[in-house]
């Protein structure tokens, strides 16, 4: 086992195998990155509590060592937890990030990565295998992310781009949901906001059974969907191309609208 208590900015090698990571922290920006070759990181600013570095058995481990339950005394400390790290590790390794409040960047891992935030900003790029995102306040982005994608948000918006994805699952609360599909075939593809505004591209040539459904909202289409309900309210349904896949979308209060992407 090789430890380090990192008070200062400092670049680690890590010797062995490193098949897993788990990131949780208080406050900081965490930048996760697979590339192949040996696992390294770099912990470019560090705030006045340390980070707890473990090596073991190929898990590696990134920590704060933290109350949860703070109440009012969060915002008094919180920011001596501040911290910027960058963490390079085999494409094939399973990562979970969790922080308070700050930014997460993951990519170009491919078989599972778990990212929960508090308070702060997620952005996903290149991965794919199985995907999990959640965030209470703030925004999720996903540029080229295949496999299973899900994406929860309480307060904050949700994008998705340049998406092979064969399942995605999109849920917020209060917050709008754009979703662009390279796939012609996605298995599942399902969005759901409270409050907001839904916007989907996909291939015209997709194939999909497609289910729009908006409560206080309004539905806005170029394909050949059959229409139900008012102009203000209503669904609408219909098969793209053989209808192998699925995709659906529900809003409360907010407008749909499906549109042919480029």
């Amino acid at each position: 086992m090789a430890q380090w208590t990192v008070q200062d900015p400092q670049r680690i090698q890590l010797d062995g195998e490193v098949d897993r990571i788990d990131v949780s922290l208080v406050v900081g920006k965490v930048s996760v990155v697979g590339v192949p070759g040996a696992a390294r990181m770099e912990i470019k600013v560090a705030g006045k509590k340390p980070v707890y570095v473990e090596h073991d058995a190929g898990r590696l481990k990134i920590r704060h060592e933290w109350r949860r339950r703070w109440s009012v005394y969060w915002w008094l400390f919180h920011r001596q937890y501040n911290c910027e790290i960058t963490v390079a590790v085999p494409p094939e390794a399973i990562a979970s990030v969790t922080v308070a409040s700050g930014k997460v960047s993951v990519a170009g891992l491919l078989t599972s990565t778990d990212v929960d935030v508090t308070s702060g900003r997620v952005s996903l790029l290149g991965l794919a295998g199985r995907t999990k995102a959640k965030l209470v306040s703030g925004p999720v982005e996903a540029l080229g992310v295949a496999g299973d994608l899900v994406m929860e948000a309480v307060s904050g918006s949700l994008t998705l781009a340049q998406s092979g994805a064969d399942r995605v699952q999109a849920t917020t609360v209060s917050g709008s949901i754009t979703c662009d599909l390279d796939s012609t075939t996605p298995a599942d593809v399902r969005l759901t906001t409270t409050s907001g505004s839904i916007t989907i591209r996909i291939p015209a040539e997709a194939d999909l059974d497609v289910r729009l459904d908006t409560t206080a909202g309004s539905i806005t289409t170029v394909f050949p969907l059959d229409r139900q309900g008012k102009h203000w309210a209503g669904s609408a349904r219909g098969t793209l191309g053989s209808g192998s896949g699925r995709l659906s979308a529900t809003t409360t209060s907010g407008s749909i609208a499906l549109l042919a992407g480029e």
